[in-house]
């Protein structure tokens, strides 16, 4: 008979926190989405569930007798679910002070099915981003209260689902491409560079990111004075006429003492003077010192062992000890650390606009949300926490939020531009100059 969740949901997170004591509390199930989320949204949400149209009552009602009829065994067994999928259940905005748990028990979904989804969300770590103003879509069975499916849309453009697929959910993303327009913003410094570049749009993240790119140009301390010029070239997306919050700076440019100073983004996401030479912090290739053996590498395709669904091992997996100190492998920002209940202690590392990582299964988190980062700064010790067969570190690099084989890709090295790009980068170049 199916559990209902509102009646033993209390029950199963104790048993739950039993299994996993270190890692539940607290965690992303018990902490307040408002309190752990950057960029949190202050302004007032109105919540209330919203349910099933009415005038489709007596469909939904078939639908959901339909869709119970293919529960055996809490699996589904029809691959392919989506006929049954709408309308959806619920829509819910989230607001600050909510977690996952709480969501799952407003809405008496299992709590066993809560596990399950951030088991299939181990690989994407997704459900560890959203926060007050992103929109859930619920779609769950009438009598069992079973989750069939999770849609997130975490921004105009950017949506992730988690549908269910036997005793699992698979897991989606879409992104909607909308229309992308350059501009140029330009200022003169009156006191200081940052107050300045606020006053004709620059946002903060805008402001660091000039200052860290040309840092070796120019002292701006002591040397950037009254009278000396800005700008930007900046890309922004708009979806329906709409402003999203995805941009990207593709050139800066500061005039200090009758001199020019450029940085130029490039096709492999690096950013280059004009003359081509790199202005980017070099990457180490591993975040540990010794050459510890892989027991595990990047592979997007592999093939569950039990399953024989593709299963996506997004990091690299190194073979070492409990206790092993773990290193930043570029500089950057700490903009998430988290306990979770499959990934274990973990820390996220924005570099830049392109590249983050991601370091999980830590004994030991020695670092802050917001704390700033240097390459090779030690940032935790590596351990077993989370669901893992025995201590080991799972590393991640992402660019542009997609997970790439840390290994093998082309990660900024402090070289220039290859010879054989430079013919482009320069016609980019003149373009960029044009706007």
């Amino acid at each position: 008979m199916p559990v209902h969740i509102h009646k033993n949901f209390n029950t199963l997170k104790s048993f739950a926190i039993l299994l996993f004591p270190t890692v539940l509390s607290p965690n992303i199930l018990a902490t307040p989405i408002g309190d752990t989320i950057e960029n949190e949204v202050h302004s007032k949400i109105i919540n209330k569930p919203v349910p099933i149209n009415n005038a489709n009552s007596e469909f939904t009602s078939l639908q959901s007798d339909v869709k119970d009829t293919l529960l055996i065994d809490n699996t589904i067994k029809h691959p392919d679910i989506a006929q049954f999928l709408s309308p959806y259940n619920y829509e819910y905005k989230i607001k600050k002070g909510d977690n996952l748990g709480l969501i799952f028990e407003k809405f008496h979904l299992r709590y066993s099915d809560l596990m399950r989804l951030m088991e299939s969300d181990l690989n994407f770590l997704s459900l560890d981003t959203i926060m007050p103003g992103n929109v859930i879509k619920i779609w769950k069975t009438k009598k069992s209260n079973k989750l069939l499916r999770l849609e997130l849309k975490l921004n105009l453009s950017d949506t992730v689902s988690y549908t269910l697929n036997g005793s699992s959910y698979d897991y989606n993303t879409y992104s909607d491409p909308g229309t992308w327009k350059e501009s140029r913003i330009k200022g003169k410094v009156i006191r200081t560079l940052s107050g300045s570049a606020k006053k004709v749009g620059l946002s903060n993240s805008e402001i660091a990111q000039m200052t860290a790119l040309l840092q070796n140009k120019i002292n701006f301390s002591k040397e950037l004075k009254k009278g000396d010029q800005f700008e930007i070239i900046r890309k922004t997306q708009y979806i329906n006429g709409k402003k999203t919050r995805n941009h990207e700076v593709e050139m800066v440019k500061i005039q200090n003492k009758g001199k020019t100073y450029s940085a130029i983004l490039h096709t492999d996401g690096q950013f280059y003077d004009g003359d081509g030479k790199s202005l980017e912090q070099a990457f180490n290739r591993r975040p540990v010192s010794k050459r510890f053996r892989i027991s595990s590498s990047f592979n997007p395709n592999r093939l569950h062992p039990v399953t024989k669904r593709i299963s996506p091992h997004n990091g690299t997996d190194f073979a070492v000890p409990s206790g092993t100190p773990i290193a930043s492998v570029g500089d950057g920002i700490v903009i998430l650390t988290r306990k979770h209940p499959y990934a274990g202690n973990y820390v996220v590392i924005k570099h830049n606009n392109t590249y983050k990582t991601r370091y999980l299964h830590m004994s030991k988190i020695l670092v802050k949300k917001g704390q700033k980062i240097t390459r090779g700064q030690k940032i935790g010790l590596s351990g077993s926490t989370g669901r893992v067969t025995g201590p080991h570190l799972h590393f991640e690099m992402l660019i542009k939020d997609k997970a790439v084989n840390a290994m093998t890709t082309s990660i900024p090295s402090g070289t220039p531009v290859p010879p054989l790009e430079m013919k482009s980068f320069i016609e980019n170049k003149k373009r960029l100059d044009a706007i």
